[in-house]
Order: C-alpha cells, then structure tokens, then sequence
C-alpha cells in the first residue's frame, strides 16, 4: 500500500507556472504507475498526465501537452508536475493517484488505487 500527500498548489495569474509534488510513504513506490488528475469546478474529474514506474513512458491530455511535464524521483519517492503558461481553464483540485496497471499508461481514474487528498491550484486571469 502507498499513501500519496500532493503539495505545491497556489495562486498564479495566466501564463505563469507551478510545480506540484506528490510525495509516496509505504512499500514500493518504485512499482507504481503514477498520475496525475484534476477536478475543475463544476466538473467531473480528469485525467492529465501519467509515467511510468521507472519514467520512461509517459502519456498526457490534450490540454496539457506542449505545457505541463510529469517527472518522478524513485530514490525520493517523488512525482512532480511542472506546469507551463498556466491558462485560468486549468484552474481545478489536483489529485496523484497510483496504480499497480502498467502499459498502456492508464488514464482512466477507475484504473488508480491510491489517492492523495488534493491540491488547490487557481489560476487568474
């Protein structure tokens, strides 16, 4: 079992950028396929970006291309998102989530088995 703690949320105003992590306590982090997801207001939530358990692989939405990069630190048990030209559309409760499923990358929340509790992100325009 794996128990996730997201941090890094804030205020930012369009166009600027954020890091958000996402440190793992428990047994083997370094097995896990990591995500990250969003809940925006009003909305269902989404998938954003996934790696791989050794970050090798990738995969992201179409909103978030080109703009934010997922990265994981398996000696820190860490996964960051670096999130690029913020737009206020991304502004949302930002969720890691971990799952044992490997290739292809999950993307759907009902593949992840872990949850951490979220973190706040609002971007103003």
């Amino acid at each position: 079992q794996v128990r996730l703690e997201e941090s890094g949320g804030g205020l930012v105003q369009a166009g600027g950028s954020l890091r958000l992590s996402c440190a793992a306590s428990g047994r083997g982090f370094s097995t896990y396929t990591m995500g990250w997801f969003r809940v925006a207001p009003g909305k269902e939530r989404e998938f954003v970006a996934s790696i791989s358990w050794i970050g090798v692989s990738t995969s992201y939405a179409d909103s978030a291309k080109d703009r934010f990069t997922i990265s994981r630190d398996n000696v820190m048990n860490t996964m960051s998102l670096y999130m690029n030209d913020l737009k206020p559309e991304d502004t949302a409760v930002y969720f890691c989530a971990a799952t044992r499923r490997s290739l292809p990358l999950p993307t759907e929340a009902s593949e992840y088995n872990y949850w951490g509790q979220g973190t706040q992100v609002t971007v103003s325009s």
